[in-house]
């Protein structure tokens, strides 16, 4: 874990704008009629929309999308009660934290109030600017009865997060730990450390799933709380224990088989930790030092499963699982509350979800390279991209089956798309190419089968319903693997190409192959060794017809795989070159990049090709190509150099494709700004129009944006790289490409296949 220090986190707060959140407007502002619509007059009729109805407020307002993060500051963090001014850091980091997770706006809002009814009629008072309340670091006890009376008194969802979120997490953790360890809750010995808000609401969430309250022993500063002890207020009244048989911590401890610690650090031994059961369950959940730390517990006992709070430990007990997730349902379904029923279903929902094989892209943060469900791994990790599908998901559902959505949601699937859509996950763009797939998946070869990436995606594609995989590679080693990431390989064709029963198709596609480039020195001899090579083997399964496409690039050069694929496959007879092409989704719109990986240096030919290529691509694609030709001139500003062989293709393309909208060249800012260029050059073919496609004059400024564009925004919005002028469904990854990436192309190679197959029907897809 890297040590953050005391500079390092007050430069982080202080650098560039102050803080960590800011206000973005989300309508167009930048006209007078703009204006008058945000403001005066315009903002008239909404008012009187919500007067008449004030459930309006969520159609015509961001109440149904706005949570309030509000503290007093009386318990923040393991700071204590510092102020409520002071707790501001914390309540901001709240407050991205719900935007930046599940795409909830959040106002940090500090009350600075100790009294609790002063602060519930603080709160009440500013209540109808939002469609949820997020409590946050208010001391107990008074934070039982502020969250009481303001759930009882307020029709929008009021959760407080210290006591509700620990406790959904760890109840998901318990349940899955349980599962593990052989134990059944309803009959497990649990010992609580801790008698503050989060222990009191993780011990009766516990009770909810089958925690028998004689088979809890909870402890505060005092000791074992007993039913003789005095002055115990209501909440530690419920869990007070009969047994008079022990006082202290390490007497509650023997024997037990759940220990779940909200105190502080240090307080649980070694030895304590050997008199537990078999296969313990710790929960040493204080901040940032544990009760125990992770390296004594298991020395003491190898046995056992841990979770703490901690980012550098197993099964961290993280709020950020739930509570983002948890408001997004509740908003999503304008629910009056958040109740048991929908705190329950997010705990089944997280701890379903850590049963479940986990993304690579998880894998991939933690540098790891399988998280498989055991010891090590029950509960999910805080940046699983599942998480706001299957949580936000089960939380609405609960809602409207428990009576307290004011919105239906009827078509879950859609529901399940928006979500996806709004994390930027997947786009519509993207779900229409699964769905294009989907209407005739095809039989897609993968060349580097002993990829875990490729195996992964090959799996995935097919559980997706866009490709029967066949998958290149050692038979032994690919099954090995599956097993080891615990994938099924049931459907997909697992081919080692080096096999002696392969002997006779490696004869067959060499003979093909040879007498194919006999006039260009090949041999059939050498034509029989290359069909050892994967690439090779592969694109002759494609071009016999054995299989429809093939999807490589992960272990091998570009250079090389360029030339097995012009030699196998062939450039389509009215090309004389073939490239690639990267779609970047934006909130602008999707832009079409050429050529990213192919021609270092094109030519005039080349660019020509290029501009053809790309046109034809776009279309491929179901858009019309308005096609800017870039380079560091406008339109014939320098005669000389890269800018005149542009200047140049460009006007071929004009004269040979007269209703094409292409023109160039032209500097990029141009080419993206409509008015500053319409305003500028009035002349131009694109006059009006909004550029989509982007054709650069070389590969290093084509690389050089799309790689920027996807460094920045994240790979989830860049899709490619797509063949262009091939004979045949060849496409191409990198050795950077996640699972994501390569079912994306797996999707694009499939529509090629279907493309091409409905030319040869003469029929046309779209």
């Amino acid at each position: 874990m890297v040590k953050i220090t005391k500079e390092a986190a007050l430069l982080y707060h202080s650098q560039g704008k102050p803080g960590k959140i800011e206000v973005v407007p989300t309508k167009p502002y930048r006209t007078q009629t703009d204006l008058s619509l945000a403001y005066s007059p315009g903002v008239a009729e909404p008012c009187l929309e919500i007067q008449k109805n004030p459930d309006d407020a969520y159609k015509y307002t961001n109440k149904g999308n706005l949570v309030a993060v509000i503290s007093n500051g009386t318990a923040v963090l393991g700071l204590g009660d510092i102020g409520a001014m002071s707790g501001k850091p914390v309540m901001e980091g709240k407050s991205l934290l719900f935007k930046i997770y599940a795409g909830v706006d959040a106002f940090d809002i500090e009350v600075n109030e100790k009294d609790p009814e002063k602060f519930i009629q603080a709160v009440k008072a500013i209540a109808p600017t939002f469609g949820g309340i997020n409590l946050e670091d208010i001391k107990a006890p008074e934070c039982f009865e502020i969250e009481r009376r303001l759930k009882a008194e307020l029709d929008i969802p009021v959760m407080h997060d210290d006591q509700h979120g620990t406790a959904i997490i760890s109840a998901a953790g318990l349940i899955n730990a349980l599962h593990v360890a052989g134990k059944k809750i309803e009959e497990a010995r649990i010992v609580v450390n801790g008698a503050g808000a989060a222990a009191i609401s993780c011990t009766k969430l516990y009770c909810s799933l089958g925690a028998r309250h004689e088979n809890i022993v909870m402890l505060d500063s005092r000791g074992v709380i007993t039913k003789d002890r005095t002055n115990l207020t209501e909440q530690k009244a419920e869990f007070a224990t009969h047994r008079t048989d022990i006082n202290t911590l390490e007497e509650a401890m023997r024997d037990a088989d759940v220990f779940v610690g909200l105190s502080k650090g240090n307080i649980l031994t070694q030895d304590m930790v050997r008199s537990m059961a078999e296969h313990p369950i710790i929960f040493a959940l204080a901040n940032p030092t544990p009760e125990i730390s992770y390296e004594d517990a298991m020395a003491a006992r190898p046995d056992v499963l841990m979770s703490t709070g901690r980012t550098d430990y197993p099964n961290q007990i993280n709020n950020v699982i739930g509570f983002p997730y948890i408001f997004r349902g509740a908003l999503d379904t304008a629910a009056s509350a958040i109740n048991e029923e929908m705190k329950m279903a997010a705990v089944r929902a997280i701890a379903d979800l850590a049963r479940r094989p986990v993304p690579d892209i998880v894998n991939r943060a933690y540098h790891v390279r399988n998280f498989t469900f055991g010891p090590d791994y029950f509960i999910p990790k805080p940046v699983d991209p599942r998480l706001i599908t299957e949580v936000s998901m089960a939380v609405a559902k609960a809602a409207i089956e428990s009576g307290v959505a004011r919105k239906q949601i009827t078509d879950w699937k859609a529901y399940r798309q928006h979500l996806r859509e709004l994390m930027g996950q997947e786009s519509k763009f993207t779900q229409n190419l699964y769905e294009t797939a989907r209407t005739s998946p095809k039989r897609v070869v993968f060349a580097e089968g002993t990829h875990p990436h490729m195996l992964e995606a090959a799996i995935r594609a097919k559980d997706e319903g866009i490709c029967r995989p066949i998958l290149l590679g050692n038979d032994e080693q690919i099954r090995n693997m599956a097993k080891e990431m615990d994938l099924s390989l049931e459907g997909v064709e697992v081919l080692n190409l080096r096999n002696e029963s392969q002997s006779s198709t490696r004869r067959r596609y060499a003979e093909i192959l040879a007498k194919k480039k006999q006039r260009e020195g090949y041999t059939l001899q050498e034509a029989i060794d290359k069909m050892y090579e994967r690439n090779y083997f592969g694109m002759m399964m494609v071009e016999t017809g054995d299989a429809d496409a093939f999807i490589t690039g992960l272990y091998t050069k570009y250079s090389n795989t360029i030339k097995v694929a012009k030699e196998v496959i062939g450039i389509r007879p009215e090309y004389k070159h073939f490239g690639t092409m990267h779609l970047i989704n934006s909130k602008k719109g999707i832009f079409f990049i050429a050529d990213t990986l192919i021609n270092r240096h094109p030519n005039r030919e080349a660019l020509l090709d290029i501009a053809k290529l790309s046109a034809a691509t776009v279309r491929f694609f179901n858009r019309t190509p308005v096609v800017a030709m870039l380079s560091y001139s406008n339109f014939g500003t320098d005669a000389q150099g890269s800018p005149a062989v542009v200047h140049e293709v460009v006007e071929e393309m004009q004269n040979q494709f007269p209703d094409l909208a292409i023109d160039g060249e032209m500097q990029v800012n141009f080419a993206l700004d409509r008015d500053l260029r319409d305003d500028k050059y009035p002349f131009t073919r694109l006059k009006g129009l909004d550029v989509n496609t982007l054709i650069f004059p070389n590969l290093t400024s084509a690389n050089s944006s799309y790689k920027m564009f996807k460094s920045m925004v994240g790979e989830s919005d860049v899709l490619g790289p797509i063949q262009m002028g091939l004979n045949k469904p060849i496409h191409f990854t990198d050795f950077e490409s996640s699972v994501r990436d390569i079912v994306n192309i797996t999707a694009v190679a499939v529509i090629d296949a279907i493309v091409e197959e409905k030319k040869r029907e003469g029929k046309s897809l779209f």
